[in-house]
């Protein structure tokens, strides 16, 4: 008889097993259906469902007056296709209509025909038609010649004014563009991406079986909110004459690019601002293959060395220490030797003019008698560094001015309590090398120069959606005792020199202001070991124009100017720094319909004798009995610790 081949205790083990095996399922069961249920429900829904934004629509931009539309967006279509659901043959007579309606040729044509003839559910095969393009191919899918097509509604950004110059917008440095994904890009359109695009409407829609979804349908998830509407201080008028002459300056003076702001030195707002070269901002996707750097604003983006227009801060410094007046006699030796003889400033001429009252040192522009200011702040080179590193500062350099747009740099400013200054350094600061700056940051020094030392706000936005934008002042600068000095000094600069005197002040108004001339050192000069460019220089001219006193400051900028005339101590160009003023200034002061300023100018300012322009063909005795200002600023780099001297 076989033995029993069961067992209780394996019969057991099987039961136990089973029910392990059994709660073990359960258990893990539990922990899908409960503990991760709402994780699984989520992958489930975006598996089935899909979020989609639709943007909202873009705030418009207007000048100061809010009539003239810088930036808008229009409702433009954008062509997509389906070529999945079609055949080949059917793909490529869709594509060569589209090809012949769109007027396109390669390699746009050929682009699109690839697109086409994708086995993909969903391409986008053309953006921003118009209405008239959008209505010929609506024409063609209604006639069954392009299956598989759809339109879409696209917002599109664009900018209606023509420039000062060919092929390009108005402000297109200051207002930037918006790219496709509807996102601003530089000046006011990144600064205000926030404010101007507004917040998007949420979609959500379910899936199809072939996993795409239909454009602009779906539960609205989150309803979204229209972009803001930016009113400027720019006038467009003035914005206009500006590129214009900007343009001709340019040409005339070979010039890599030039630059101006026109700015209210009272409330910091900017009634122009331009660059040229500039661009089409509707055309920015070109300009990106081409030249992306001609996006950048050299104005609030692109420091240099600004030569001697930095003398009216070595003043603002020896006056506000008290160690000189306008009237202080200073030597003017023609060369100075410094520390220790191993280095020495030269003025441009190399020639010296004896003693002379410190203003001549600043009409003349004069290096040595700078430099002797310079190192007269201290009682020794630390301390007269502290005290010129310290002008600097509260007038604003070395820091951001906080204008409202995007891709403002700082500067280039050696603290002396970092890095000791030696005495050369003290003197190269004193005219504007060793130094790097912006525009704009000159245009803020200078309205607080003139307006009783209060340093302003630079800003290009008046109102964002309808209610003013507040810019308090940033502090004061210098004594508003020291206001009326200083604008007379740079008064005496433009009619005590007939160089300046003929070709800036402007009949009937209260002009002044100052030139800077500085050499380019080029690091890639002497096969790495660097040197100065060759007959190219960078020019500046700041000053300030009024009826009877300041009532705005032009910062004017020529970056690597070709001159004409390159004598010793003479250095000329067809359209010079303080030229280009004049005629900005003219345009601006016609153009602008201003109000008094709210500040009173002080009483000592006020009322000043105008001198006319002469020349001396017409009048002899304007013939100086001295000679030219010599502007140019002969100074190592500021990298170089070699003699200022050449």
């Amino acid at each position: 008889m076989l033995g029993r081949t069961d067992s209780r205790r394996r019969l057991v083990a099987v039961l136990v097993g089973l029910v392990v095996i059994s709660t073990a399922l359960v258990g893990r069961l539990a922990y899908w259906q409960v503990l991760q249920r709402d994780r699984l429900a989520g992958l489930a829904e975006q598996q089935t469902m899909v979020r989609t934004e639709q943007p909202s629509h873009r705030g418009t931009v207007y000048d100061r007056t809010g009539t003239i539309v810088l930036a808008s967006t229009v409702d433009r279509s954008r062509l997509a296709g389906a070529p999945q659901k079609l055949s080949v043959e059917k793909r490529a007579a869709v594509a060569a209509a589209l090809v012949s309606i769109l007027g396109l040729v390669n390699p746009a044509a050929a682009t699109l025909t690839k697109n086409m003839a994708s086995d993909k559910g969903y391409v986008i095969l053309a953006h921003g038609l118009d209405a008239d393009m959008a209505g010929r191919i609506r024409q063609g899918m209604s006639g069954g010649t392009l299956p598989g097509i759809s339109l879409e509604p696209e917002p599109v950004r664009v900018y209606p004014q023509a420039g000062g110059s060919p092929r390009t917008t108005l402000a297109a440095h200051l207002l930037g563009f918006v790219n496709s994904a509807g996102v601003g890009q530089y000046g006011v359109e990144q600064y205000y991406q926030s404010a101007l695009a507004g917040q998007p409407t949420v979609l959500v829609a379910a899936r199809s079986a072939t996993r795409s979804t239909t454009p602009g349908e779906g539960v609205v998830e989150s309803a979204g909110s229209p972009g803001v509407d930016l009113t400027l201080t720019v006038d467009a008028s003035l914005q206009l004459a500006l590129e214009q002459e900007l343009l001709a300056a340019w040409v005339a003076d070979r010039a890599k690019s030039v630059s101006a702001v026109v700015i209210d030195p009272y409330t910091g707002a900017i009634y122009a601002e331009a660059t040229y070269p500039s661009y089409d901002a509707n055309q920015y996707q070109a300009i990106a293959q081409k030249d992306p750097s001609r996006f950048v604003d050299p104005v609030v983006s692109r420091v240099y060395e600004p030569g001697s227009v930095f003398k009216m801060l070595t003043a603002a410094a020896g006056l506000t220490k008290g160690i000189v007046k306008a009237t202080t006699p200073i030597d003017d030796s023609g060369t100075l030797s410094l520390d220790g003889g191993t280095a020495h400033v030269s003025d441009a001429d190399h020639k010296a003019m004896g003693r002379i009252p410190f203003e001549d040192v600043v009409a003349y522009s004069r290096n040595v008698g700078a430099a002797k200011v310079a190192i007269r702040l201290g009682s020794t080179t630390k301390a007269a560094a502290s005290v010129l590193y310290d002008t600097w500062s509260r007038f604003g350099f070395g820091t951001r001015t906080g204008i409202d747009v995007a891709g403002e740099v700082a500067g280039i400013m050696k603290d002396p309590t970092i890095s000791a200054w030696r005495q050369i350094d003290l003197a190269n600061g004193s005219f504007g090398q060793g130094v790097a700056v912006t525009p704009i940051q000159l245009a803020q020094a200078y309205s607080a120069m003139v307006n009783g030392g209060v340093l302003v706000q630079p800003h290009v936005v008046a109102s964002v959606g309808g209610r003013d934008r507040e810019t308090p002042a940033k502090g004061q600068a210098v004594s508003a005792k020291l206001g009326p000095t200083l604008i007379r000094l740079m008064n005496h600069v433009v009619t005590e020199v007939s160089f300046y005197r003929d070709r800036t002040l402007v009949p009937g108004y209260y002009v002044g202001g100052k030139t800077g001339t500085a050499q380019i050192w080029d690091p890639k000069l002497r096969g790495g070991k660097g040197d100065w460019k060759h007959n190219i220089f960078n020019y500046t001219f700041v000053g300030f124009i009024g009826r009877t006193a300041p009532r705005l400051v032009i910062a004017v900028q020529v970056r690597e100017g070709t001159p004409t005339i390159n004598r010793q101590g003479h250095i000329e160009m067809p359209v010079m720094s303080f030229e280009l003023f004049r005629r900005i200034a003219t345009d601006a002061i016609t153009t602008l319909d201003l109000p008094t300023p709210s500040k009173p100018v002080p009483n000592s300012v006020a009322g000043p004798v105008l001198i006319l322009p002469t020349t001396p063909e017409s009048d002899p005795s304007a013939t100086p009995s001295r000679p030219p200002a010599t502007d140019f600023a002969t100074a190592p780099p500021a990298v170089e610790a070699a003699v200022a001297s050449r």
